[in-house]
């Protein structure tokens, strides 16, 4: 394969240009059917956990606590907001009833509020304080609250206001309930839409009353057999809440998923577009023939789809990493194409045959070594515990042949049926202009020393937040609550085999410093529920009369008009701030009776909802844990008994080091904790751990492949050392410019080595035929190597504009590093290949 004579190339080449239809003819079918594999194929995870090995102990450990509880994998969470929290809460169990009537959209829909269980014992989960408070405000309204339950209409409400104004000693303070009325007044009259809050006014009766927001937690139906599996119940949510004039957000694993595909995606847009007319434009000037960039694009096409195919083939499932194949597969690709296309017009004199056999014999050779070297660095990671990348390394590593391949058989098929004119000489080239060789390398030796420091600062970020697009609804939602203390996903879990074992690590795990909240199914259970059920049956005797009986709502125009006249009298007599300002508001809206109707419904939407959610809670009973909603308990209690105890990072900082600590803190009492944060440390453990292999591996396997082939210690140093110093330089931009490396750039390290060591075998094998390293520098194969770098650069260097963090991010620092690996080579080398040669 690596014939140093490069006549099993040349005569390889030879037949294909006298076969050339057939070549193309058998290239063509071959794509086509590659090309229907990958389509019947294709599957993307994009769980980053899947891309460590399932050996490891800290996935081991994760695994079983999924399949320890079903019910927590794959969720959705919706956010409901209003400005109302009436509308919020009556919205929500609106839209729970919606969701749960869908169950080939749902597989369980969960919500504490719209729940049974917490709409009849809200109260006993209340502070003892807080429900004593709650109980005077009730006793104090319980004739305006028996009065409505009668009559929820605008008629009562203001008939109750008149007699109160009326009353010389009213227990209720009636200025909070005089400016909500004229709020709301005010508004209409302004062209608004509020609402009455009667929640806010009667200021309790349940776990988060007076909220705006609410939160469902669901597990959708998910269609693995489609580009989007959450799309069909993500959309049904979506529309149900718009139906229901409801503010609905989504975030969760579900919805960040599938919203992160939807943001590579779309941010692929423009960058692909800029990236196509870049590489024409660089295909164009390195080769100026429009036939033979039609051929070279054909062929990396052919071959990208025959990659494509195999991965499917090899993998079955791509993941976040694998799926870069397609860069270092076109990178290395256009490299290989690029330098066979110049050495052929370097030797064409108007006979395609001669100049194809000149070229194949030419570069033949020293592309076989490229494919070799490339794939072995490659290959590097298939014995490590970095599953994403090993699979990216078998697939680029297979692909390296597949390009070599295609670049000497379908592009000298096509070179053969699209001739080109007579080469134009290129005339003078500024690379053959070497500075002061001696000068380049006392300079590339300072520059090494100074970029140690901080290539030795090179970081790994590890959380997968930090990939995704902070624009995408999912995303600023998380952002947001977690911002506002109501979600945290630093959360480590720990199983106990019994409740009272969990209980009993929970307490002690809260006498450690550096902890947040401490939570086990224990703590679900409302505490002095003896002293609360007392308090709840006063309040039963007090208004739970109040809450029953028939209800007719008095909706006659002339009932209306008799309780609306007085009020206003009334109100205008008076001197309160309040009285004064409704008196305003009521006057502003007018005498239209249309008018009186819209404002009662915007007094009055709410109402019911919130005296029957009272009157339910006023039925609570002893709770005992066996009471409890069994969505709650599957949550947390595994199926086979063992308890969960949630320890929570408290707020503040979320860098490595802050949950290095934390980890380890709990660690020290559970050595069986498992979460994100455990696996954000363990991850980048295994990360580094594989790099290390890798990269020992790559340096043996390169450098006895380069040994053995070009034989001479120089060669190998001439091809090593400009690698090693762009890698050097890129770990310090890395650090410099602030651009660490994830689970999405990370495929920069291999492409980074593949070019590098491709362009300096190119440049080595090019110098052995003439006598200087400036001679070869004039030579149509650093024209080579400057083009493949600089299309490489064209093709993914414009994904940086992407909006997703994970993709511009892979731009940016691989178009750093190839930029960075052009000029070690393209100056180090011939530097160091001059004091060589003197």
């Amino acid at each position: 394969m690596i014939d140093p004579s490069g006549d099993f190339w040349g005569r390889w080449v030879v037949a294909v240009s006298r076969h050339a239809r057939l070549v193309v003819l058998a290239c063509l079918l071959l794509t086509i059917g590659a090309a229907a594999h990958v389509v019947e194929s294709f599957d993307i995870s994009t769980d980053n956990t899947d891309m460590l090995s399932p050996d490891l102990p800290f996935r081991q450990r994760m695994i079983e606590t999924k399949r320890l509880f079903p019910n927590s994998g794959d969720t959705l969470l919706v956010v409901v907001e209003a400005d109302n929290a009436d509308r919020v809460a009556d919205g929500t169990t609106d839209l729970v009833a919606r969701m749960n009537a869908r169950p080939d959209l749902f597989r369980d829909v969960f919500e504490p509020g719209s729940d049974p269980f917490f709409r009849r014992n809200g109260l006993l989960y209340l502070e003892t304080q807080e429900l004593e408070d709650l109980g005077a405000r009730l006793a104090a309204a319980q004739p305006f609250l028996g009065t409505l339950w009668r009559d929820p209409s605008l008629a009562a409400l203001l008939g109750l206001l008149d007699q109160a104004l009326a009353a010389e000693n009213v227990p209720l303070d009636l200025a909070p309930v005089l400016n909500a009325i004229a709020m709301v007044a005010e508004d209409q009259v302004a062209g608004g839409q509020a609402s009455l809050s009667w929640t806010d006014l009667m200021g309790g009766g349940g776990p988060g009353n007076g909220d705006k927001r609410r939160m469902i937690l669901a597990r959708p139906q998910l269609d693995y057999g489609s580009l989007a599996p959450a799309g069909p119940p993500m959309r049904f949510v979506r529309e149900a809440g718009k139906a229901l004039d409801l503010e609905v957000h989504l975030t969760g694993s579900v919805a960040l998923d599938h919203e992160e595909l939807g943001s590579v995606e779309e941010g692929m847009g423009w960058a692909g577009i800029v990236s196509l007319v870049l590489v024409l434009v660089l295909l164009g000037g390195a080769l100026k023939s429009a036939r033979l960039v039609s051929a070279l694009l054909i062929t990396l096409v052919a071959g990208l789809i025959w990659t494509a195919s195999f991965a499917f083939l090899a993998v079955g499932q791509l993941n976040l990493i694998s799926v870069a194949f397609a860069v270092l597969f076109i990178g290395l690709s256009v490299d290989f194409g690029i330098h066979f296309s110049l050495r052929f017009l370097e030797a064409f004199r108007g006979d395609v045959s001669e100049a194809l056999n000149a070229a194949a014999r030419a570069t033949g050779g020293p592309l076989a070594l490229c494919a070799i070297a490339a794939a072995i660095a490659f290959y590097a990671f298939l014995p490590t515990d970095y599953v994403g990348l090993a699979q990216l390394g078998l697939i680029a590593g297979s692909g390296m042949f597949i390009a070599l391949f295609a670049n000497l058989t379908l592009l000298p098929a096509l070179m053969t049926l699209m001739p080109v004119k007579a080469a134009r000489s290129a005339g003078p080239s500024l690379l053959a202009r070497t500075p002061k060789a001696r000068w380049v390398v006392v300079g590339a030796v300072l520059l090494a020393f100074v970029a140690a420091p901080l290539a030795a600062k090179v970081q790994f970020d590890f959380d997968p937040l930090h990939l995704k697009d902070p624009a995408t609804d999912s995303v600023a939602t998380l952002e947001r609550l977690m911002a506002e203390g109501e979600i945290n996903p630093y959360r480590l879990t720990i199983l106990q085999p019994d409740l009272e074992s969990a209980t009993a690590l929970a307490e002690t795990l809260r006498g450690v410093e550096g902890l947040g909240e401490v939570r086990t199914l224990a703590d679900y259970l409302p505490r002095d529920q003896d002293e609360k059920l007392a308090l709840i049956d006063g309040l039963v005797w007090t208004i739970g009369p109040s809450l029953t009986g028939e209800r007719a709502v008095s909706s006659d125009d002339q009932t209306l008009v008799r309780a609306r006249d007085p009020l206003i009298t009334r109100l205008k007599n008076h001197q309160g701030e309040a009285e004064t300002r409704l008196a305003q508001a009521l006057d502003a809206l007018g005498r239209s009776l249309e008018s009186w109707r819209v404002l009662e419904q915007r007094l009055l939407a709410g109402l019911d909802g919130r005296l029957e959610s009272l009157r339910q809670s006023l039925t609570a009973e002893p709770v005992t844990l066996e009471d409890l909603p069994t969505a709650l308990i599957q949550r947390e209690r595994a199926i086979d008994g063992q308890v969960r105890v949630q320890v929570s990072l408290p707020p503040g900082p979320t860098d490595r080091e802050t949950l290095r600590a934390f980890v380890e803190r709990v660690r020290a009492l559970a050595p069986n904790a498992t979460g994100t944060p455990v696996t954000i440390i363990e991850a980048g453990n295994a990360v580094i751990g594989s790099f290390q292999m890798a990269g020992l591996l790559t340096v043996a396997g390169v450098a006895v492949l380069l040994w053995l082939v070009l034989r001479r210690a120089r060669d190998l140093l001439l091809v090593a050392v400009p690698l090693l110093l762009a890698a050097e330089l890129t770990a310090a931009g890395s650090v410099l410019f602030d651009l660490p490396f994830n689970f999405a750039n990370v495929i920069v390290l291999p492409l980074l080595i593949g070019l590098g060591v491709a362009s300096g075998i190119h440049l080595v094998t090019r110098a052995r035929e003439r006598a200087a390293g400036v001679a070869m520098m004039a030579t149509s194969t650093p024209r080579a190597v400057l083009f493949s770098a600089l299309t490489t650069i064209g093709s993914f260097g414009s994904i940086a504009l992407s909006s997703h963090p994970g993709t511009a991010s892979m731009g940016l620092l691989l178009t750093l590093a190839i930029a960075l690996t052009l000029a070690c080579t393209m100056t180090v080398l011939p530097a160091m290949l001059s004091l060589i040669e003197e």
